[in-house]
């Protein structure tokens, strides 16, 4: 399910992964959520849009994610839809 993200006008450049994927204290930024159109709709509403900065506060389900200032705890089902660009390792 990984996919290589491009640099798009200044956006991080990086590996597009879930967002369960992330170490506890990592950040990263949305770069697309997957499913019906409810679910989509729904995690959008919440602040999951395309940049958005997220940052994995405790792993596990639930599994709890800071984003925008607020703490949101989630299934592993529902972090598996959202892919997180994570920022490039310097060499």
């Amino acid at each position: 399910m990984k996919a290589q993200a491009l640099a798009v006008q200044g956006e991080e450049t990086g590996e597009m992964v879930p967002l369960s994927g992330l170490r506890v204290g990592q950040t990263a930024s949305v770069g697309e959520v997957l499913g019906n159109l409810e679910l989509v709709h729904r995690l959008r509403e919440m602040g999951f849009y395309q940049g958005a900065r997220v940052k994995m506060i405790r792993r596990g389900s639930p599994c709890i994610i800071g984003l925008a200032g607020q703490r949101l705890g989630f299934r592993g089902d529902d972090l598996a839809r959202i892919l997180v660009r994570v920022p490039a390792m310097a060499s």
